[in-house]
């Protein structure tokens, strides 16, 4: 019988260099300073972002193991803050810090629209909403709040969770739009299995939205569902409008 290697000591476990021991032209942020960031890997700009890494990884193998086991920055994107503080190297300083750079790009993709832009169709809506809503891991339902020139007003999260068509629900629609006087509102919602085929809750809902909104003289412009790369308007395919 074989005798099981011994495992290495400390001694004899390879050397990783850390970010502070590359020479400096190495470094990520000096790389930056000079290059600008463009020149920079996706784990080198992560790096960035989170400055240090943890006592066994460096602050570079920290960002590539995030990129790894995330499927890459929409995989990132997509986790919540207990699950991206609860990853070794992070905890919720750096979780936080991750999620406000990815809503700052949101938000400044928003104002390369328009600082209040227009809703004409599920193009528009998709534009505004499905970048953020389709790298999502749970179900959210989200509204675009339109004034008569159906100019966006407020782009509110309603709530997380599977939708149904109970009266409190439907209620919590329309509150946003009726604090602001509203002309018309349309609504969002994903399918973390990235099929965005609307189901019969999903129909059911919207026919309950719309028949509010009716009553309370507020249009509802359109319903879309999003899955991976996809979205499906309920509108144009007369699901819950008819």
């Amino acid at each position: 019988m074989s005798e099981a290697t011994p495992a290495p000591t400390d001694d004899e476990a390879p050397y990783r260099v850390r970010v502070a021991e590359l020479p400096e032209h190495e470094r990520p942020r000096e790389r930056l300073a000079h290059l600008g960031p463009g020149a920079l890997t996706t784990a080198e700009l992560l790096a960035i972002v989170l400055r240090t890494g943890s006592a066994r990884e460096d602050v570079l193998a920290v960002a590539s193991r995030l990129l790894a086991e995330h499927d890459g920055l929409r995989g990132i994107a997509g986790s919540d803050l207990p699950t991206l503080s609860s990853i070794h190297g992070l905890g919720p300083a750096k979780a936080s810090t991750i999620a406000a750079v990815f809503e700052l790009g949101r938000r400044a993709a928003l104002e390369g629209e328009m600082l209040r832009p227009r809703v004409t169709g599920p193009d528009d809506i998709a534009r505004l909403m499905q970048s953020s809503m389709e790298v999502l891991q749970q179900e959210e339902v989200r509204l675009l709040v339109l004034d008569t020139k159906h100019h966006v007003l407020a782009q509110p999260t309603l709530y997380r969770g599977s939708i149904n068509a109970s009266p409190a629900r439907v209620a919590e629609v329309f509150r946003e739009a009726v604090r602001r006087n509203a002309f018309a509102i349309a609504l969002a919602h994903n399918h973390p299995s990235g099929d965005p085929a609307p189901s019969s809750d999903d129909v059911a809902f919207t026919a309950a939205v719309v028949e509010a909104g009716e009553l309370l003289d507020v249009r509802v412009l359109d319903h879309l569902v999003f899955g991976h790369g996809r979205y499906v308007s309920m509108r144009e395919r007369q699901l819950g409008f008819e």
